[in-house]
């Protein structure tokens, strides 16, 4: 049961239909997913043993991605982190990168480039 762990892909994104989109591409592409509207969802249901990747929203109300990254950003114990954004600035990116967030997407993006990026990070993903 530990490989199937290695492969989950956790969602953060606020926009449902956004989410949704992304959540049915990798499940069509047989990635487990989990989906969350908010960083607390997330963190309030993470199993801190579990493998995988997050892609995670910038702009998200309460928390945004950047702030969360910079205080749990510990807590995923080096899961790679896709941070998807749709009006990022180099400045943002940069302090994210130095938070631990391992890729980049602007959105809009086309499906390819976001498989191409979880694979990239899961790579005992069949």
């Amino acid at each position: 049961m530990a490989e199937a762990s290695d492969g989950i892909v956790y969602i953060v994104d606020d926009d449902e239909p956004v989410r949704d989109s992304m959540k049915a591409l990798l499940e069509a592409c047989a990635f487990e997913v989990r989906d969350y509207e908010s960083c607390q969802s997330f963190i309030d249901h993470f199993d801190e043993r579990s493998g995988g990747c997050l892609v995670l929203d910038l702009h998200l109300p309460v928390m945004s991605g950047l702030e969360f990254i910079e205080r749990f950003g510990p807590r995923l114990h080096g899961m790679p982190v896709i941070m998807v954004s749709g009006r990022g600035d180099p400045a943002t990116f940069a302090r994210a990168r130095e938070a631990g967030v391992t890729a980049f997407l602007e959105k809009p993006f086309e499906e390819d480039q976001l498989l191409d990026a979880v694979q990239k990070l899961l790579p005992s993903h069949a």
